[in-house]
């Protein structure tokens, strides 16, 4: 059985990697778990710890580091090191905040130690208002890759998985295939795709400033949180369409961000005072402070519109539709959880509008309208319901009789049945499969070429991401609004723009426009 060593002990870890590392012990999977956690989540883990039915983590704690350092600090490294030692560790899980990921894994891949790394891959703080540190997004991706494939030459087994639970889920790997079909039966790519995800996180105003978990602060936000999902799901649907001739190899990219200060405009202190009686006595800002605080802060909501191209011709248009701001089921003004990652009325509507020319066109939709907190009173796999689920399926059975015109795709058809049992169509379950891929991988019972999100097909989504925060960026300096950037899986090597703020043959690969 292998030890892991998790860094990064948050509400993500505890609910996502935690139950699924020890169930693992059953499974003859996995024997010592560790943790590693700043100082102040002390409180945080040991009222974690004295859950009832919670296995204890033993949990070492350090002091915070700046998040632009490129490598540990020597306090740290020789804490990380002894554990790694002292408990034999075989695989590292990184969830610590974003902008940490990159440095973790540098050192987790000098110890020759696998790792299962959480999404996004890398962020710079104030990446959406300064366009070098949102190029530096794909840099860093660039950076990881090349250390990743020398270690590899060295210890072929080691592995680093990224954790993108919609690779895992029933309904895109059934979407996946049905693109395939069509393509392999008319060579007709994708041509349009619309994604969309809002997961209701009404914050009030004094909690912009007061709460640092997957707030705003550090000049990121939603495109950061749960953004990358959907940077790397889209790409990974598109590949499935691609053919020879028509692989995309470049991309154009507009976002458009609301920002706190907008969010703040929608409604204002005197607005929530008008909707809480105790918001007035509660908040210790005043609007004008707020603007002031906030000016710099990261994305609330993001609209971002794709061109994917091949030989300079459009395959496909795309959008991906990013939003905090959204329905919500928050009725109070005091949070029930103070970190506001789970419960608090948080409620996810997700869809996907795939159209693949005149053959074929997909609809996914996910839309829920109870809490986290809240029981379905109704069945939880219908509309509203914590478990929906639909893929609706159109075909051109005109241009081929054998297609069906039509066909719904529920919770039920969805569920898919392995050796270890029934497989649900839901993102937690999904992402516990991740976890377990990884799990398997590292005791020798699964293939590297049986891994489905491994660190070298993630080029994509990091390119995504990165544009969509470089607009952005360049567009709060008054720059160009358009990034356009090498698409191919594998890069094609540094090609920065002359006047670009990434300067000449940056490993950005971009290039900007009007």
């Amino acid at each position: 059985m292998k030890n892991f060593l998790v860094i990064g002990v948050g509400p993500h870890a505890r609910l996502n990697h935690l139950p699924t590392l020890w169930a693992g012990r059953s499974a003859g999977l996995v024997g010592t778990v560790i943790g590693v956690d700043l100082a102040d989540a002390q409180g945080d883990i040991a009222a974690f710890n004295s859950t009832a039915g919670t296995p204890e983590l033993p949990v070492t704690f350090i002091e915070p580091f700046d998040a632009l350092s490129r490598t540990l600090p020597a306090q740290v490294r020789e804490t990380l090191d002894s554990l790694v030692r002292e408990h034999a560790v075989d695989a590292v899980v990184i969830s610590t905040e974003p902008s940490f990921h990159m440095v973790y894994t540098h050192w987790a891949l000098e110890r020759g130690l696998s790792v299962l790394l959480d999404k996004p891959l890398s962020v710079h703080a104030n990446c959406s208002v300064d366009p070098f540190r949102a190029s530096a997004i794909l840099t860093d991706f660039d950076e990881v890759l090349d250390h990743y494939e020398a270690v590899r030459s060295i210890s072929p087994a080691v592995l680093v998985a990224v954790q993108c639970q919609r690779r895992h889920h029933p309904a895109f790997l059934r979407m996946r295939r049905l693109i395939a079909e069509v393509a392999e039966a008319t060579n007709c790519p994708v041509t349009s795709m619309q994604s969309f995800h809002s997961d209701g996180q009404w914050r009030m105003p004094n909690e912009l400033i007061d709460i640092s978990y997957h707030s705003f602060d550090q000049g990121y936000g939603k495109c950061s949180h749960s953004g990358y999902h959907f940077f790397d799901i889209v790409p990974w649907l598109l590949r499935a369409g691609e053919t020879t001739g028509k692989e995309l190899d470049s991309v154009d990219i507009h976002a458009n961000f609301s920002r706190p200060r907008d969010f703040l405009a929608q409604l204002d202190v005197k607005d929530y005072a008008r909707l809480f009686p105790e918001f007035e006595a509660a908040n210790p800002y005043t609007q004008a402070q707020l603007l002031t605080a906030t000016e710099r802060f990261g994305e609330v909501d993001a609209f971002v519109s794709m061109a994917y191209k091949s030989g300079g011709r459009t395959m496909t248009l795309g959008s991906v539709n990013l939003v905090h701001n959204g329905f919500s089921q928050r009725g109070g003004f005091r949070p029930v959880h103070a970190n506001l990652y789970k419960g608090n009325g948080r409620v996810r509507h997700e869809s996907h509008i795939i159209q693949q020319g005149p053959f074929q066109a997909i609809h996914y939709h996910s839309l829920q309208t109870l809490g986290d907190q809240d029981t379905d009173s109704a069945d939880p796999h219908h509309v509203g319901g914590r478990g929906h689920i639909e893929v609706h399926v159109f075909r051109n059975s005109s241009f081929d009789t054998r297609w069906k015109k039509y066909e719904t795709l529920d919770y039920d058809a969805l569920t898919t049945v392995s050796e270890s049992g029934p497989e649900e169509p839901t993102q937690s379950a999904s992402r516990r499969r991740a976890v377990q891929e990884f799990l398997e991988y590292v005791n020798g019972r699964r293939a590297r070429e049986e891994m489905s999100s491994e660190l070298t097909d993630h080029r994509r989504g990091a390119t995504l991401m990165a544009g969509t925060y470089l607009s952005a960026a360049q567009q709060w300096v008054d720059g160009p609004p358009v990034a356009r950037l090498d698409f191919r899986p594998h890069g094609g090597g540094c090609t920065g723009a002359a006047g670009h703020p990434a300067g000449p043959g940056a490993c950005a690969l971009m290039d900007v426009f009007l």
